[in-house]
């Protein structure tokens, strides 16, 4: 029985010498990556506004009347001076003579009276006549001195109401409404048309208070179209409200400096605001963004990140410096430089040293 126990142990010896150890053999595990830039800090904010003509206006006449007739349609092209519509003019015209032949009156009463006035004043000189004879044909002068005054007021007054029975085109533009036919009996003051002008278009959009004091007059800004997506443009801020509208956000305007043909007043236009990014540290330059998700947290909530060491191949732990989150991305002031590689997904599983090979997608973020 000894001797069994020896040779089995024996055995057991050789056939453990005669296994050989296997090598370990690391996966190399492949990881989504990019390659990062710094880009601008600035901050973008999309804001949505409504398109109005840059001049608009609802006209009408001065005087009220019958209308005799109208000569512009919806949507005609009109010129600055263009007759648009005119009143009935046979009273204006009966006040007009009326007014022509008061004056003539006025006239014929003045030479009269000055004539008498001129009599009594070489007649007083000699002591020919009273000082109160004097003093009526010189006050009868005066008084008809002012009713040709009078008179001449009314003629003009009657001149103008007459032309102001025609109405003529502002300025350079189109008709958008017609409010009125002919045979009505208008007021004065009663809108009869609206006309945009052509001078161009500009957008109005509410800005909410937290942006108001970073917008200047004269700052140029993008505008984009949704009705129709591709068409963009400049446009300058023209005008900012010192005084808050509604739900404390201040109207403010943007002027359009583009010609787009396609724009109608009415439609809506969505207006980029920029704004200098100034990071929770205070950091104000430029910055990278990363997605969430290349960043991790170690036990003191300190960011970082892996970059990959190219020669080496393998991932190394990198401390960032995290600014701020916009549009799910982080931006990191400090801790890269540009063009390195960082990894992008999975971070909660890799370790510092780990070697890894970079998938052929890959995101590349440029300027």
């Amino acid at each position: 029985m000894r001797l069994f126990l020896l040779a089995f142990s024996f055995i057991t010896v050789l056939s453990g010498c005669g296994k050989e150890e296997q090598p370990f053999e690391e996966v190399i595990r492949p990881i989504a990556w990019q390659e990062v830039q710094q880009t601008s800090f600035d901050q973008v904010r999309r804001l949505s506004g409504t398109i109005y003509p840059v001049e608009e206006a609802n006209l009408s006449f001065e005087v009220g009347g019958k209308i005799q007739w109208i000569k512009v349609k919806l949507g005609d092209e009109v010129k600055r001076g263009d007759a648009l519509a005119r009143l009935d003019q046979r009273n204006f015209n009966l006040s007009r003579q009326s007014a022509q032949a008061n004056l003539q009156k006025s006239y014929a009463a003045l030479s009269e009276t000055e004539n008498e006035y001129k009599r009594y004043a070489e007649l007083s000189a000699k002591g020919l006549v009273s000082k109160s004879g004097f003093d009526n044909a010189k006050a009868a002068f005066e008084s008809a001195s002012s009713a040709v005054n009078i008179a001449k007021t009314q003629l003009d007054i009657a001149n103008k109401d007459l032309s102001d029975s025609i109405l003529t085109a502002p300025y350079n533009g189109k008709i958008t409404k017609r409010l009125s036919e002919p045979s009505m009996q208008i007021s004065p003051g009663q809108a009869i048309f609206q006309i945009e002008g052509d001078d161009g278009l500009e957008v109005q959009v509410m800005v909410p208070e937290t942006m108001i004091r970073d917008l200047s007059k004269g700052s140029e800004i993008d505008i984009h179209y949704p009705a129709f997506p591709g068409l963009n443009s400049k446009g300058t801020i023209a005008e900012i409200s010192s005084r808050a509208a509604t739900a404390n956000a201040f109207p403010v305007t943007i002027l359009i400096n583009s010609e787009t043909k396609n724009l109608r007043a009415g439609m809506t236009a969505e207006v980029d605001f920029t704004f200098q990014g100034i990071g929770r540290t205070g950091y104000q330059g430029k910055a990278f963004r990363l997605p969430i998700a290349a960043l991790a947290a170690d036990e003191g909530q300190k960011s970082y990140v892996f970059v990959y060491n190219v020669e080496q191949q393998i991932l190394q732990k990198r401390m960032v410096q995290t600014e701020s989150i916009l549009n799910n991305e982080v931006l990191v002031s400090a801790g890269l430089s540009s063009g390195e590689i960082i990894a992008i997904a999975g971070v909660s599983f890799l370790r510092d040293g780990q070697s890894v090979r970079l998938l052929d997608k890959h995101v590349k973020r440029f300027n």
